[in-house]
């Protein structure tokens, strides 16, 4: 092989040549020419429509071309034209002096003149590239540009229209707070602050999404959350790869720890008095830009059986009511296969007299107990999901009517048995006592496969299907959180807000699994002084 010997003079002009094109500003940079900005912005937006694009010549900057750039419908035009043009274009009365020399102003001295004179805002951020400046853009910022600078300046114009803080539509409370999360990020981070008024509530934020670039907020109280938990919603979150984040429930599903179970292993809630419980339990908040359902991990099975009145009641009632949610659950999931099992294999164990009524109710039923009850359970589904869909004026007549004359023509038609129905809807009234939506979605799922198994094996298939059911959820963790806990693994010291709901003078701990620096809540001592 033979080497040829580049003369001097050759590597010394590819040298120049390798230098000016590292030297190249990146594409990505602003331009010093405000219209080659502007050409790019309206190229790359398509000339949109809503995009306002004003110029003006700027005195303090020699009289330099000023452009303001603000989306119609994202920023607030008045502020823009009260706070951001009128300022700009507002000549000094007296002021005869001539303008600063264009060469001999830097570009920190126009952009602190804006800054400190001319722009009344609280939140101003500089701006070097195209990616921060569409960002800003589109979030409802307005853009303010001087020609022969190649940065811009960002100033806060929000002005959105939202339905603004109301009452929750699904977490309901006879007692407590009426304030519900709205779709506005900022929004819903101030209700959080108004419960919490600490300085060591983080809050820090990212976006995901290449196309929607949706904002998200991660809250948590620095010093009681664990450091480790912190640390692994961060890695989790940074691993989304995808074009949209249009609602809380994609950041769910990408960061939930097991997929191939029905159980939630992400809390959700639009309450702000239950995200402050559980922050302060040290637990981490999610929260995304355009949804009011934040939300909350690490969650345990425990954390969606409880709800927010049970802190808001007496001990005592609160036990109670939380005993009776257990309760709605077990009869949720096991009823319509209890049915179909003691019906069809364990006959002696119901009291004669009803065994006869049942048989007699059955005579004309041309169906087993199993088909019987699938028929009654779709049905009832197919129902509630028809009253969820349809306008809110119309959608309790149809559950009315499904219930009522489509119940009492099948038992007449001779389809179906009179205790079915009973039995059908005792089990869908209970599925509502659970006050987490998705687990009551699990417990319906969930039904199926047992009053199949009950129907094959009878109560033997049930009791299998329970310890398979109990297996599967102890395997299952929340963000290195068993599921179970503190049931399984059983930690006594926070079970006293497991089952039962002790008086608050005894919540002196927070769980142990989610907080391992800050465990008290509070002093002993300084509670038995108080009380004396």
């Amino acid at each position: 092989m033979i080497f040829r010997k580049r003369s001097p003079h050759k590597i010394k002009k590819s040298l120049a040549i390798n230098s000016e094109v590292e030297t190249d500003p990146p594409a990505d940079v602003l331009s010093k020419s405000v219209e080659q900005n502007l050409q790019k912005i309206q190229e790359t937006l398509g000339n949109s429509t809503d995009l306002i694009i004003r110029k003006f010549p700027y005195a303090p900057a020699g009289g330099r071309t000023v452009a303001i750039l603000f989306t119609d419908g994202l920023a607030e035009g008045k502020v823009v034209n009260d706070y951001i043009m009128e300022s700009l274009m507002q000549k000094e009365e007296g002021d005869d002096s001539d303008p600063i020399d264009r060469e001999s102003d830097s570009s920190s001295d126009i952009f602190q003149t804006l800054k400190d004179e001319a722009l009344t805002f609280g939140d101003i951020r500089d701006l070097s590239n195209f990616e921060a400046l569409y960002h800003s853009l589109l979030s409802g910022d307005a853009i303010i540009l001087i020609d022969g600078e190649s940065k811009g300046i960002a100033a806060s114009a929000r002005g959105w229209r939202d339905r603004g803080v109301g009452e929750p539509a699904v977490e309901n409370v006879v007692r407590g707070p009426r304030e519900g999360f709205s779709e506005v990020l900022r929004t819903n981070t101030a209700l959080i602050r108004r419960k919490i008024k600490d300085p060591r509530l983080w809050l820090e934020s990212k976006q995901i999404g290449r196309v929607t670039q949706t904002d998200i907020g991660i809250m948590y109280i620095k010093g009681i959350a664990n450091d480790k938990i912190v640390e692994e919603v961060h890695a989790r979150l940074d691993r989304i790869d995808i074009d949209a984040i249009l609602e809380s429930g994609y950041i769910e599903e990408l960061i939930q720890d097991e997929t191939m179970t029905p159980f939630p292993t992400v809390y959700n809630s639009e309450r702000p008095d239950v995200i402050a419980a559980e922050l302060l339990e040290g637990k981490v908040a999610i929260l995304v830009d355009g949804t009011p359902f934040v939300l909350m991990v690490p969650a345990p099975f425990v954390s969606f059986m409880n709800a927010a009145e049970d802190y808001y009641q007496r001990a005592d009632i609160s036990s109670f009511v939380r005993l009776l949610r257990y309760g709605g659950a077990f009869i949720a999931l096991l009823a319509p296969s209890l049915y179909i099992a003691i019906t069809t294999f364990h006959q002696e164990m119901l009291p004669t007299n009803l065994l006869i009524g049942l048989a007699a109710q059955r005579e004309n039923v041309p169906f087993p107990a199993f088909i019987e009850a699938l028929m009654m359970e779709v049905t009832f589904e197919i129902l509630r999901e028809a009253g969820v869909r349809m306008p809110k004026y119309i959608g309790a007549a149809v559950s009315i009517v499904g219930t009522l004359v489509i119940g009492q023509a099948a038992v007449e038609a001779g389809i179906i048995s009179a205790a079915m129905v009973i039995v059908v809807s005792i089990t869908a009234i209970s599925s509502f006592v659970l006050p987490a939506y998705n687990m009551s979605i699990a417990f319906r799922m969930m039904r199926f496969p047992f009053m199949g198994i009950a129907a094959s094996f009878g109560l033997y298939g049930i009791f299998v299907g329970c310890i398979a059911l109990v297996l599967h959820l102890c395997s299952l963790r929340t963000f290195g959180v068993p599921y179970m806990a503190p049931l399984a693994p059983l930690i006594p010291s926070d079970n006293k807000d497991a089952l039962f709901r002790f008086p608050h003078s005894l919540l002196l701990t927070r769980p142990r699994l989610t907080n391992q620096k800050n465990i008290k809540r509070e002093n002993s001592a300084t509670s038995r002084k108080s009380q004396k």
